[in-house]
């Protein structure tokens, strides 16, 4: 499981969730099941859902030797996209729960695989689609949009200071031949950064990457669908526990929990994101950018 994924801010998650033995569960996003193992060994039920389907077999390896399901541990691992959780959840007959859980964005294994498409550091395809099922893939979008929507899309959902300029070198050098991998893509931003944006620490593939891999998989739409579903199935008391790691989805959430606080249906726990410490961030880098927000069901 380690291998597959880290699990980000565990020890905040498993406070803030306050697990009751013989208490129904949702990890919504469970990756390797660091989350999931950690709620089943204080006594949760949980139902854990992945749309990568490499992520269910991680996830169940790593829980069958865990977590065992029997006498002390109770699980149930479904393939689906949280989109559509509400419906997940009544099929699997878990209403009525005492905490969900988002765990955002892509894993380490995700990342860290080179044919997933996901890492501007190793060539591979220009894939990126977490469930393979999906049609549109990152080389569909690079090379299918305008340069208007090429850019729109960089610096809507990628914050990409430099998007008209990206967008320009794409549509350029796919007019000679289609761009198809990692390596193509990252060789046009490098040819086409000017000088004073080599001064950043970032990568300057990150935020086209960022927004490439967020519209193949339609994340934002995604989980607005999915937060209204999420407070529907909790309990009175129950709690819903979110780890986002790009703005846009953080914004998404801390609006989500405002609405509903003024509809008197949460109270919001945390006023503030909480943050991964130093120490977490050393052992676990990709942590740095993850933001943690709390809500109880009134």
């Amino acid at each position: 499981m380690a291998k597959f994924h880290e699990p980000v801010l565990l020890k905040e998650i498993i406070d803030y969730l306050k697990v009751k033995r013989g208490e129904k569960y949702i990890d919504a996003t469970v990756g390797g099941g660091g989350h999931t193992a950690a709620i089943l060994k204080l006594g949760g039920k949980i139902l854990a859902i992945d749309c990568d389907p490499e992520a269910i077999k991680a996830a169940r390896r790593y829980l069958a030797s865990a977590c065992p399901p029997g006498k002390h541990y109770s699980w149930r691992l479904v393939s689906g996209n949280f989109r559509d959780l509400y419906q997940i959840a009544k099929r699997e007959g878990f209403l009525d729960v005492s905490g969900t859980l988002f765990d955002l964005g892509v894993s380490s294994y995700q990342l860290e695989k080179a044919e997933r498409g996901f890492s501007f550091s190793l060539e591979a395809p220009l894939d990126m689609r977490m469930d393979p099922k999906l049609k549109v893939t990152a080389t569909d979008l690079v090379n299918g949009l305008n340069k208007g929507e090429l850019n729109e899309l960089f610096a809507r959902v990628g914050q990409e200071h430099y998007s008209r300029r990206f967008a320009e070198a794409i549509c350029r050098a796919r007019s000679l031949k289609p761009i198809k991998t990692t390596g193509e893509l990252v060789d046009i931003i490098n040819q086409a950064l000017p000088t004073k944006g080599r001064k950043s620490k970032l990568h300057p593939a990150t935020r086209v990457f960022l927004a490439l891999r967020i519209v193949v998989n339609d994340e934002l739409n995604n989980l607005e669908r999915a937060l209204p579903q999420m407070l529907d199935l909790l309990k009175p008391k129950g709690r819903l526990v979110i780890i986002s790691f790009h703005s846009g989805e953080d914004r998404i959430v801390k609006q989500f929990f405002l609405n509903a606080k003024e509809q008197e249906r949460l109270r919001i726990i945390t006023k503030k994101p909480i943050r991964p410490t130093e120490e977490e961030i050393e052992r676990n880098p990709r942590s740095r950018s993850a933001k943690l927000r709390v809500a109880e069901k009134r």
